[in-house]
């Protein structure tokens, strides 16, 4: 038994205080661009929000979509060295990246995020909904009415605010991406919460496609499943960190670069026959959803 959990062990046991996490923290640090990966312009001129931009998968998407051509600004709570670092890569590919911090899970605020993306850039063509927040418990009796609001205002709740904020200016062949997992589709006994928003972000993305299918504005989601970023060291153990990702068919964690492809393809004409659809980086898991 003790032979089975040591071959587990992926990465050093280690433990943050305080969500969604620090990046720059991390051990080994999250792989989120592999730099043999060539833009081909998927994306040129196009302007990109996307919420938790500062690290983990909203950081591979950002500099994905800047290789791909695209200009993107990154809203994040309150992780000013790792939005800056996100910002400095972003920059490397040549394009321009602002940072806004705030909290999403007010409506205000997401308004004054988008109306603060279109003066600096002069448009919106792509919103990624991906910021999340999660919080272990053991029993569903120890979970919050604060706790309950909280993570909804965070992960679903943003979605219809940005969204909303976001719908004027978007024009036909826009996109929508939002960010579910593969929780919503197998459950998580310790992430009740957590896992209950996620399956509303797959409710949330089918149902706006067909709301905007008229408009030509199409709307996905992905789901991964478990990927190496900066939430996973600030939520759970650091036991259970050590060997985080080791229980799918593919026996590893996933990196958020190899996340970042699919939210390249969904906001892309290459998937313009798309909308209401759910990708799943999951390491094998078999969701059939």
């Amino acid at each position: 038994m003790v032979m089975t959990e040591t071959k587990k062990i992926q990465r050093p046991p280690q433990r943050q205080k305080g969500q969604p996490g620090q990046e720059d923290e991390m051990t080994p640090r999250p792989a989120s661009d592999r730099e043999t990966r060539h833009g081909s312009g998927k994306l040129r001129d196009k302007v990109v929000l996307i919420t938790g931009g500062d690290s983990g998968i909203g950081r591979a998407a950002a500099i994905a979509y800047a290789r791909e051509g695209g200009d993107v600004s990154i809203v994040y709570l309150n992780e000013h060295k790792d939005a800056e670092d996100t910002k400095r890569l972003v920059e490397q590919e040549g394009r321009r990246c602002l940072t806004i911090a705030g909290d999403i899970g007010d409506e205000a605020f997401c308004r004054s995020a988008v109306e603060r993306t279109v003066k600096e850039f002069g448009r919106l063509d792509v919103l990624v909904n991906n910021a999340a927040e999660q919080h272990p418990q053991d029993r569903l009796e120890e979970i919050t009415a604060e706790q309950l609001e909280r993570t909804f205002r965070t992960n679903i709740f943003s979605f219809f605010y940005m969204s909303k904020a976001a719908l004027p200016h978007l024009k036909e062949g826009s996109a929508i991406v939002n960010t579910t997992s593969v929780t919503s589709y197998k459950g998580s006994a310790h992430l009740l919460d957590y896992a209950s928003t996620k399956g509303a972000i797959v409710a949330f993305t089918r149902s706006l496609s067909q709301a905007l299918a008229d408009r030509k504005i199409r709307v996905n989601a992905v789901a991964p499943g478990p990927i190496w970023t900066p939430l996973i060291p600030a939520t759970f153990p650091a036991d259970k960190v050590a060997t985080f990702g080791s229980d799918v068919p593919m026996k590893r964690a996933g990196q958020p670069e190899e996340v970042a492809p699919s939210f390249v393809f969904l906001a892309s004409e290459d998937s313009s026959y798309m909308t209401g659809q759910v990708l799943h980086p999951n390491g094998g898991t078999i969701v059939n959803g």
